[in-house]
């Protein structure tokens, strides 16, 4: 099945903590139906002194969060996705507000 969101997208986040934020996609996890938003639900986690590392650290990351609390941005205002077929047989994701073309995705195969 086709994801409206891919890596690189800019997007809004539309619930949670982080709602209205926009940032890019760095990861989609399709198997868990997540993606990592930069500077979105960044989480801290503190780790213990090592001989490397003798003061110890704090280290910020991007944590998951799901698919569907995301939106492609167009124009500032986020937007649903249309998923159109062109005769050559490659899909375009197309913003349902503007019209706008979001990304070609890879061509189907006609020998199926």
């Amino acid at each position: 099945m086709a994801r409206h969101i891919v890596k690189g997208d800019s997007v809004i986040v539309t619930a949670g903590n982080d709602r209205g934020t926009t940032g890019t996609v760095l990861r989609v996890l399709p198997d868990r139906d997540r993606v990592v938003v930069q500077g979105v639900n960044v989480r801290v986690r503190h780790m213990k002194p090592t001989q490397q590392n003798p003061q110890g650290r704090m280290v910020r990351r991007e944590m998951p969060i799901h698919i569907s609390n995301v939106s492609p941005v167009v124009d500032g205002r986020p937007t649903r996705v249309r998923f159109e077929t062109k005769p050559d047989g490659s899909k375009v994701r197309v913003a349902a507000r503007g019209g706008s073309k979001l990304h070609v995705l890879k061509k189907a195969t006609a020998d199926r």
